[in-house]
């Protein structure tokens, strides 16, 4: 396979994102689409050479100094080549020209090593979530 090209607001067909999360094991969400890539500042993705959606991750917030990395998915058969750090480093390059200074992302302990190499500082936070 080519090294895959990360594309901003690449075009997408409702399914293939829903399709993505199944293939790393999280729920489909089929609602969320095509409503979420609407309302997001912007998101990111890269195909194989087949044309299978292969990385997703987006951007949101107010469009204001301030957003928040969302959903960094990479199909199972291609992580550990680089391309989540590619999507992730891609969607913060893009956020600078779109006057997006900050970035913060949510993640588990066990991803924080993923989320430095990309530039991210790990800190103190918290997250509720609805029981």
């Amino acid at each position: 396979m080519n090294t895959p090209k990360i594309i901003i607001n690449l075009p997408l067909e409702p399914h293939e994102v829903p399709d993505l999360r199944q293939h790393i094991g999280w729920d489909r969400r089929d609602s969320d689409y095509p409503v979420l890539l609407e309302r997001c500042l912007f998101y990111a993705g890269s195909r194989d050479d087949q044309g299978l959606l292969i990385a997703f991750a987006y951007i949101c917030g107010m469009g204001l100094q301030h957003g928040y990395l969302e959903d960094v998915m990479v199909h199972p058969s291609m992580q550990g080549k680089g391309i989540g750090q590619q999507l992730v480093q891609r969607l913060l390059a893009y956020s600078v020209q779109k006057g997006v200074e900050i970035v913060t992302a949510t993640f588990a302990e066990e991803h924080a090593s993923f989320y430095r190499k990309c530039g991210f500082v790990t800190g103190n936070g918290g997250v509720w979530r609805k029981e």
